[in-house]
């Protein structure tokens, strides 16, 4: 089973070459965030504009939420802000 798994998870990145593991980035409220993201030792700011979706960190990254608060992520996260709050799943 894992080995299909593997196979099938091959041939989709063969067939499909923009496709890539990254963090996706969703902006429910009207106003933008910027996010400090750092990657491979670079530090970068990311603004996620209002009501608009941006994907970060292929490789894993850390990233600073608006508020302060710091999250690791490995790029296969979605996170959600709404109300301000961002959320991770």
């Amino acid at each position: 089973m894992i080995r299909l798994l593997a196979a099938t998870t091959a041939v989709a990145f063969v067939a499909f070459p923009g496709l890539s593991l990254a963090a996706t980035v969703i902006n429910h409220d009207a106003v933008p965030y910027t996010l400090t993201v750092t990657e491979a030792g670079q530090q970068f700011e990311v603004v996620v504009s209002a009501g608009d979706t941006v994907e970060i960190c292929p490789a894993g990254c850390f990233v600073v939420m608006p508020n302060g608060d710091r999250e690791a992520l490995t790029g296969s996260e979605r996170l959600e802000i709404e109300s301000g709050r961002a959320t991770i799943f």
